[in-house]
């Protein structure tokens, strides 16, 4: 019988605090329902220190929520205490973060025998890992399918365009966005309209100020998403 492959998606978004964290724990807890789901989140920033393991909460709920039974270190093996840039983190520790380390991250969750492995960025797709490389390399290095979380504000229209022509740029596929409402907008509809006639990708869902993923999940399109997701055989 012919193995399936592993379906590869990363959550993107416009700018920092737009909401990935809450869209991918919502997409997760959507295909947990029916896939053996592993997540990476390669790189953090801001973490606690728990008894000498940096803790990063956004991680914390990913690995909570997959059911690969992941330990946290599969999860963000990249971890710096301090909130800012990571490359600047490591810089100040002395360390390197470069594409080929996530990229060999990355492929370690193989031994979980996932049927999808969602990966979650930090910042926006041009995250600097130092040496003139960036996170969106690694992106591209394992074929991601990208999904892009856009957060519905002034000035959205530019930064989600901006963001999705880098993605297509670089030889990947916007296979879905979430527009995320976190804080009321002016002519927000008509804003998602406008970006629907621009993005040639799926809405997956209007997601609005909630507390947890599984309200979030109410809000996105299950059918699409289980679409995205399915495995092709190989």
């Amino acid at each position: 019988m012919p193995r399936k492959k592993t379906k590869h998606l990363f959550v993107t978004a416009t700018d920092t605090d737009a909401g990935k964290t809450l869209v991918a724990c919502a997409i997760v807890n959507i295909l947990t329902k029916a896939r053996k789901v592993a997540v990476f989140k390669p790189i953090s920033a801001g973490c606690d220190n728990v008894s000498g393991q940096l803790v990063n909460h956004d991680a914390l709920q990913l690995q909570q929520l997959a059911n690969c039974n992941q330990p946290l270190e599969s999860v963000n093996p990249v971890a710096f205490e301090e909130p800012i840039a990571p490359h600047i983190a490591a810089q100040t520790l002395g360390q390197k973060i470069n594409a080929v380390q996530v990229t060999d991250l990355f492929k370690s969750l193989d031994s979980f025998a996932p049927d999808v492995i969602l990966t979650e960025g930090a910042g926006g797709w041009r995250l600097p890992l130092g040496g003139g490389q960036f996170l969106s390399d690694f992106a591209k290095q394992t074929e991601q399918h990208v999904i892009l979380v856009v957060n519905m504000k002034l000035g959205c229209l530019n930064h989600a365009l901006l963001s999705y022509e880098a993605i297509k740029r670089d030889g990947l596929t916007v296979v879905g966005w979430v527009a995320n409402c976190i804080v009321p907008m002016d002519y927000q509809q008509e804003n998602i309209t406008e970006l629907s006639q621009y993005l040639d990708a799926p809405l997956l869902g209007v997601v609005p100020n909630v507390e947890n993923a599984e309200q979030a999940s109410k809000f996105l399109d299950k059918d699409l998403i289980e679409q995205i997701a399915s495995s092709h055989e190989e």
